[in-house]
């Protein structure tokens, strides 16, 4: 009986402790794809960079319509690499959830186009875990931190004149 009492508490005790082991886990893991996603981004690998989002993900750029099909996140991403000499991010934050099947990446990120002007700013990433174990992006948004130019925008007031 003794026995059973000991090896009852020691479970009790020992699985809180698991949930915490694998819940670190998934972040070292949604952690490290992120780095891997950008190191291949940086070398320009269309199709291992468009490989890390999920079947239905969603990317939601900056100034334009949200992009929701595989084929659509590929011509975005194609365009951006085209006009890009470098890219890299890092990631700053992740919030995992409790449930253990998604997490939330916030970061920042910096590239320079190929007429020499850079861009640098921060992102959001949803990453879900698929039936497989693998993750992948569920959600993908990002802006810049550089200010509005009065090209991208109007003037302030420019609304109201007539």
């Amino acid at each position: 009986m003794k026995r059973k009492k000991i090896l009852l508490t020691a479970l009790v005790t020992l699985f809180p402790l698991s949930l915490v082991l694998a819940a670190g886990a998934d972040e070292n893991a949604v952690r490290d794809a992120d780095a891997e996603w950008s190191k291949v981004a940086g070398a320009k690998d269309l199709d291992k960079t468009v490989s890390f989002y999920a079947d239905d993900a969603m990317v939601l750029p900056p100034n334009q319509a949200m992009v929701t099909s595989k084929t659509g996140i590929r011509d975005l991403w194609k365009g951006f690499l085209d006009s890009l000499t470098d890219i890299s991010w890092k990631t700053t934050r992740v919030q995992m959830a409790k449930s253990g099947d998604m997490g939330c990446l916030i970061g920042t990120y910096a590239w320079t186009m190929k007429d020499g002007s850079k861009d640098k700013g921060k992102y959001c990433e949803v990453w879900k875990k698929q039936a497989d174990g693998k993750w992948k992006v569920a959600t993908d948004m990002f802006s810049s931190d550089l200010p509005v130019t009065s090209a991208t925008s109007p003037a302030p007031g420019a609304a109201e004149k007539k």
